[in-house]
């Protein structure tokens, strides 16, 4: 990697966000650079948003793998192709017949037609006395009067970035494991790879369903320990011999799950069409929230490259970290 362009990544950063920011650089195996904004310390966390979405499919990539191997409560079983709403009691009765077509696969690929961000329903604005997992589950509106409760679209029929969809994967992890997700993945995989200073917020609660693990947002993590997660996904799945995240996870995970957005796999972003990012490689991947979080995985450069900050949002030349540090590579 050229350290001349390398220079430049954190000048770019510094001149144009003040801070605070981190931004980690691994090239293989190796911590090549690290950038801290105004303020930052290696071990300031920072709630990585929509990054969290992908650690969630981490959680189900275990939960589908633990199911193969008869590991769950009760043997349940349970894959991309069960029915969503079989594991969501309270659910029922349903806002809309039609979610009982929704299967975890819809879910986990944003298609299960639950209205997101195209029709108002952005995270969750609760009114008084409102709760986050009733607006998902379409009991009541956010406090902008944006409802959940029909399916703008068949299952598997179309693609729309759905936080309220996202909801559905807490609860029915909960439902199967008696688990939340937190806790399984600060013993399944970040205590393992050496995850000690992160946290991860719960929603709902005070009356209200919950609360539970905010399964699309809140998960706090510094750059560091974030590309320990990066690394862990780069080598396969395995930390020091052991096999923490199955591979055939991760493999099916990060490249396109369906046709009505080939950026999108399972939880991740993806480059499979060469659509995401031109210029990168196919098989790069990220983990991708908001304020220009982002955790950038390309297996075939042996790379990792993640940002983590308060901002900005996605508008100047810090926009997208992977570009500037693909231009650092050598060979």
């Amino acid at each position: 990697m050229d350290p001349e362009q390398l220079a430049r990544v954190g000048r770019t950063n510094l001149t144009f966000y003040g801070g605070p920011w981190q931004i980690v650089v691994i090239r293989h195996g190796y911590l090549v650079r690290e950038w801290m904004g105004a303020n930052a310390m290696p071990q300031t966390t920072f709630d990585v948003w929509s990054c969290t979405k992908s650690a969630t499919g981490i959680a189900y990539g275990l939960l589908f793998d633990d199911s193969r191997n008869h590991r769950l409560p009760k043997n349940v079983q349970i894959d991309l192709d069960s029915p969503a709403y079989s594991f969501i009691p309270e659910g029922y009765p349903l806002s809309d017949p039609a979610k009982e077509k929704i299967k975890l696969r819809h879910l986990l690929s944003m298609t299960s037609g639950i209205p997101g961000e195209d029709h108002g329903i952005e995270g969750f604005e609760v009114s008084d006395g409102g709760g986050e997992y009733e607006i998902a589950l379409g009991r009541q509106p956010n406090r902008f009067g944006e409802s959940a409760a029909r399916l703008f679209a068949a299952p598997g029929e179309a693609w729309e970035y759905s936080d309220a969809g996202f909801a559905h994967l807490s609860l029915i992890f909960y439902d199967v494991t008696g688990q939340e997700i937190g806790d399984f993945m600060k013993s399944r995989v970040f205590q393992p790879i050496g995850i000690h200073n992160g946290g991860w917020d719960l929603q709902g609660g005070g009356g209200n369903l919950g609360p539970h693990t905010n399964a699309h947002s809140g998960l706090h993590l510094s750059a560091r320990d974030f590309a320990r997660l990066g690394y862990l996904l780069l080598r396969g799945g395995v930390w020091q011999g052991k096999q923490i995240i199955p591979k055939w996870w991760i493999d099916l995970a990060t490249r396109s799950s369906q046709s009505a957005n080939l950026n999108y796999g399972f939880t991740f972003w993806v480059n499979t069409a060469g659509t995401r990012w031109p210029h990168a490689p196919k098989d790069a991947y990220a983990m991708m929230g908001f304020a220009t979080n982002r955790c950038f995985v390309v297996p075939s450069l042996d790379l990792v490259g993640m940002r983590t900050g308060f901002g900005p949002q996605p508008n100047g030349p810090v926009d997208e970290p992977l570009g500037s540090i693909l231009g650092t590579i050598v060979k």
